[in-house]
């Protein structure tokens, strides 16, 4: 799914329970993370829930991620963080534009400030691994 397919999603839906469903949905279709990958190393800080990040090794400048989280709702906020950053280059990778995402898509009314401040951390990760796979 690209990132406008996604928007196009969100906009099918008249109200937030719909769009909450939707979210819980996109997070049942991740990609398994192995158990073993689910340590203290790979735990995002600054989320209630816990969340996990691995940047999986690549042949190429192109990223690839894998993340989970003990939390429905979460897991669904790390599938559209997916959606935006898997098989990009690690040099695009900005904050910004999954900040712009999250508002575009109504976030920021209707997420609370504990989900919205854990969505800031995976991005921080997002960006801190990235940055990792250009040195």
């Amino acid at each position: 799914m690209t990132v406008d397919e996604l928007k196009e999603n969100f906009d099918l839906f008249d109200d937030w329970e719909e769009k909450y469903v939707y979210l819980i949905d996109l997070g049942k279709k991740l990609e398994d993370m192995p158990a073993d990958l689910k340590n203290d190393v790979t735990r995002v800080e600054g989320c209630l829930s816990q969340v996990w990040y691995v940047l999986t090794p690549g042949d190429n400048a192109s990223l690839h991620f894998v993340a989970d989280s003990d939390s429905a709702i979460v897991r669904g906020l790390i599938a559209i963080l997916l959606t935006l950053y898997n098989g990009r280059d690690a040099a695009e990778i900005t904050g910004g534009e999954a900040h712009d995402l999250f508002e575009s898509l109504g976030f920021g009314n209707h997420i609370s400030s504990n989900r919205r401040n854990g969505f800031a951390a995976m991005v921080g990760r997002i960006e801190a691994l990235a940055r990792l796979r250009t040195q």
